[in-house]
């Protein structure tokens, strides 16, 4: 599981989380146990929580293909390595004397967030210090609004990522076991970002009585937007009425509460009530569920109902009684090894794929899930025994007019909101639970309306890799681009486009259909080259085989290339025909260009990140990628990496790292596919590509004329001349099994874009490196006028100091720049809104957890004026989000 550590130390930690929830009682004091474990009333919804639950029926699926399955997700931008947060509670050091600053250690150590208590032992900035991973806060709104306002102030300033607004406490519940213990907090447990002078905190029920707001409406939400611009969550909705309201309010996200059966007694499980609130939400903020997970396939079936991620409550606590944060990081991680487990025995390959087919029925046949997924009212065969909210006593939830708003909500400000497509809800949700009943009467009501209402689709239909957080990267940035016109933008990676001329384009096609003619083509020949489909394989292959071999060095026939719709189709192509089983696995240099990682998701091919360092790919990582692929019975099947001035990290590869990295191939059976569309548009001399080095046919070549001609042609091409042999004995090409590939995707490469960059080729005897002299000393130029704005702004000890630094690229359009705060969608959004500069995430890279803290910058769309005024706007983010955050020094981690 990438991005989690072991618990350290000798201990052997429980099997279970009953097992840690019994260690934990044996150690703690009777009246602090009834605490932390207690509900309200007689218990009655803290049980439903669990029953639930243990209520549902996973189907089990074989030769899916899916592998282990891949449990990253992305919530409000930002990457988990999983569907789990740490939920708020209160006072850890009732547990350790280390308290939340243990349990934050533990969640960053699995890659999970941490909801942090407004009655939290140990302050922000103890938590945030340690951490590794999002923290978030959960508030309280008290009767005086400048506590909660200081409070909100603090947790911004220590770098807190999002406010969970505690809604359903307008008083606690009455919670017995407190009652009969006449529950006190030691005299040294206090609340440690509250001020000590103004309440006394030792009775919790007392003064959750004196000192919350009981009178709070929907404008509250407007309310902390006014006082931070930090993404809200409403905590505690239960109904898909209150779900509308929270939305309309301009919610962020829901959390789906019954605060662990600690308020009102007798009412729904949290899990029952989600389907219906899934439907109301129907993807537009992020839903999460709290109250009973106990285990990983707990997880995975409220993803199944509809929630993006779940929040775990009780169980850290008994794991840091145990054993602190060692205790809370074992707690963790077995719930994610089982999550893993459930994932694979299920089929199930993306967190984002898990749908309502994983979930059992009494009714398990394909016809009836098909016939339920389309109707609104009824449910899934896999949803839990319907609950309140299908019962009359309940009242229905679709009565709320459209044109409802909640009382005092502010308009939602979309500045403020990074997109739902960027946040990674787009899950289906499952429709409303409903009785048996009433899904009779829905099912009959669907069939006899089938034929006169068009059939409505649902994503969880859908192939699993639409749901794939990485399809929807780049949304997030055109978004934003659309939104602030004037923004100097570092985020597209464009040639610049005052080399282009429009009537160059003619003047290729023409020249091309010229030398058609100098070759003895007939006119009517012409005319069907012009005008026909032409050959599935591409009909400018002799020129581009001369090309690459008086540019590159490629000794490649015409018959060893496919020409393709941009290098992008090339990447579809080879992948499909490279891999043909599900233990086949593509190993990707990381962080890495999102096509790639992108149509493997499309094809189902799973995919190995091997982390750059520092200074770039380290060879000797790759094969112990390869070796540990194999221990775990997958084939390595092939190698993706850009050796060139590398899109996004701008690395490249020194010449004795692809001599190791081509003997590496040779010595595992690894096919290597290389990309690389910058070099011939980068000055000065370049070291030889990884296919021109190829003696053993090693390399699968994928080229592209986007940078080196012009993007709008579409074209690339495919250098595969290994031999594939059938069981005949009789030989063929790589290259001819891609073009019958093609043949049924785009049919052909079209043949006006095929001239014009024909007609290029032609008009520098294929030689691109002298026809793009010019713009490669333009691009160069910008690179150095970047990095020294760069140092201008920031010399090197106000880097050192602030904890930011650069990478130096020789070539290409990008460079890494390294920030001591979390580079993520929120800080895009401000950047933007505050400071007029648009960058790109790093973490939109990386195929799972990595580049939290890394922003990419392109420059070859940018003139050398605006660069420095975009270097300047830049800076002055750079200063403000690094104050903001409090976060200065040497950035820790992966992105150091």
């Amino acid at each position: 599981m990438t991005g989690r550590t072991a618990p350290s130390g000798a201990w052997r930690p429980p099997l279970s989380l009953d097992e840690y929830a019994e260690r934990a009682r044996t150690r703690l004091d009777p009246a602090v146990w009834d605490f932390i474990e207690g509900g309200a009333g007689d218990e009655r919804t803290r049980a439903a929580n669990r029953a639930a639950f243990d209520r549902v029926r996973l189907r089990p699926r074989v030769l899916t293909g899916a592998g282990e399955g891949d449990p990253s997700t992305t919530v409000l931008g930002r990457r988990w390595a999983a569907p789990v947060a740490v939920a708020p509670m209160a006072y850890h050091t009732l547990m350790h004397p280390d308290g939340e600053t243990a349990t934050a250690r533990a969640a960053g150590a699995a890659g999970l967030p941490l909801v942090v208590s407004t009655f939290a032992g140990r302050s922000f900035a103890e938590i945030a210090a340690v951490a590794g991973s999002p923290l978030w806060l959960q508030v309280y709104c008290f009767r005086d609004r400048a506590t909660t306002r200081r409070l909100v102030e603090q947790a911004a300033d220590a770098g807190f990522e999002a406010l969970v607004l505690t809604a359903d406490t307008p008083r606690l519940g009455r919670r017995l076991r407190d009652l009969r213990n006449d529950f006190r907090l030691p005299p040294h447990i206090t609340p440690a970002n509250l001020p000590a002078d103004e309440a006394d905190y030792s009775s919790p029920s007392e003064h959750g009585r004196t000192g919350l707001d009981p009178s709070l409406d929907w404008s509250v939400i407007a309310w902390l937007r006014s006082v931070s611009p930090l993404p809200v969550l409403v905590k505690g909705v239960m109904t898909a009425e209150d779900a509308r309201c929270a939305i309309a309010a301009g919610a962020d996200g829901i959390v789906v509460s019954n605060h662990g059966g600690r308020q009102l007694d007798g009412t729904a499980a949290t899990l029952e009530v989600l389907p219906g609130i899934a439907a109301a939400v129907d993807g537009r903020c992020a839903l999460l569920l709290d109250g009973g997970v106990r285990r990983g396939r707990d997880v995975l079936a409220a993803l199944a109902l509809g929630a993006d991620a779940v929040l775990l409550g009780r169980p850290v606590l008994h794991g840091l009684a145990v054993a602190g944060a060692d205790g809370a990081a074992g707690v963790l991680n077995l719930v994610l090894d089982e999550l893993s487990e459930a994932m694979a025995l299920t089929g199930t390959a993306t967190a984002a794929g898990a749908d309502a087919a994983l979930l059992a029925g009494p009714e398990d046949t394909a016809a009836v899930r098909h016939r339920r997924s389309g109707a609104a009212t009824t449910t899934g065969p896999q949803a839990p025994p319907a609950g309140p909210e299908a019962s009359p006593a309940a009242g229905p939830e679709d009565t709320v007019p459209a044109r409802h708003h909640p009382p005092g909500a502010a308009p939602r400000d979309d500045r403020r909101h990074p997109p739902e497509s960027a946040a990674g809800h787009d899950r289906p949700r499952p429709p409303e639970p409903a009785s048996d009943a009433a899904e009779a009467e829905a099912a009959e009501a669907a069939e006899a309306t089938e034929t006169a209402e068009a059939a409505g689709l649902r994503k969880a239909d859908l192939h699993r890799s639409v749901s794939d957080p990485v399809l929807d990267t780049m949304n997030f940035l055109n978004e934003i681009t659309g939104r602030f016109p004037d923004v100097v933008s570092f985020a597209p990676g464009r040639p610049y486009e005052e080399f282009f001329d429009k009537d160059e384009i003619l003047d290729h096609v023409r020249r091309y259909l010229d030398h058609l003619a100098a070759g003895g083509a007939s006119d009517e020949a012409i005319r069907t080259a012009l005008y026909q489909y032409g050959p599935t394989a591409g009909q400018i292959r002799g020129l581009i085989s001369d090309s690459l071999r008086a540019d590159e060095g490629i000794d490649a026939p015409p018959g060893a290339i496919v020409v393709t719709v941009g290098a992008q189709e090339g990447m579809l192509l080879a992948l499909r025909a490279l891999f043909a089983g599900p233990g086949d696995v593509l190993l990707v240099a990381s962080p890495c260009y999102v096509g790639i990682t992108g149509a493997a998701s499309l094809l189902g091919v799973p995919v190995r990140p091997v982390e750059e360092r520092a200074d770039g790919l380290d060879v000797a990582d790759v094969e112990a990628a390869v070796l540990a692929e194999r221990a775990r019975g997958r084939r390595p099947r092939a190698f993706y990496v850009v050796p060139d001035h590398s899109n996004p990290s701008g690395n490249t590869l020194s010449r004795r790292a692809r001599e190791e990295l081509l003997e590496l191939a040779a010595r595992h059976d690894l096919l290597i596919l290389e990309d690389s569309p910058y070099r011939l548009v980068s000055p000065g001399a370049q070291l030889p590509t990884l296919k021109a080095m190829d003696r053993t046919r090693r390399v699968v070549h994928l080229g592209s004329y986007a940078k080196s001609v012009f993007p709008g042609a579409r074209v690339g091409f495919v250098v595969a001349d290994q031999p594939v042999r059938d069981p005949s004995g009789a030989e063929s090409l790589l290259a001819d099994e891609l073009a019958k590939i093609k043949s049924m995707v785009t049919v052909n490469t079209p043949a006006l874009s095929q001239a014009a960059v024909a007609g290029a080729l032609l008009a520098c005897g294929g030689r691109l490196t002298e026809r793009n002299a010019v713009p490669a000393k333009h691009y160069g130029e910008a690179l150095r006028v970047t990095l020294e704005q760069l140092d201008r702004h920031f010399p090197e000890d106000v880097r050192d100091r602030l904890g930011i630094g650069w990478n130096r690229p020789s070539g290409g359009f990008f460079l890494t720049v390294r920030v001591p705060f979390p580079a993520d969608n929120a800080a895009l959004l401000r950047s933007a809104e505050d400071h007029g500069v648009i960058w790109t995430p790093m973490a939109y890279f990386y195929p799972g957890p990595g580049g939290e803290r890394s922003i990419r910058l392109s420059f070859s769309y940018l003139s050398t004026a605006r660069i420095e005024d975009g270097i300047a706007r830049f800076a002055a983010f750079l200063r403000a989000e690094t104050e903001r955050s409090g976060a200065t020094g040497p950035t820790p981690g992966r992105d150091a």
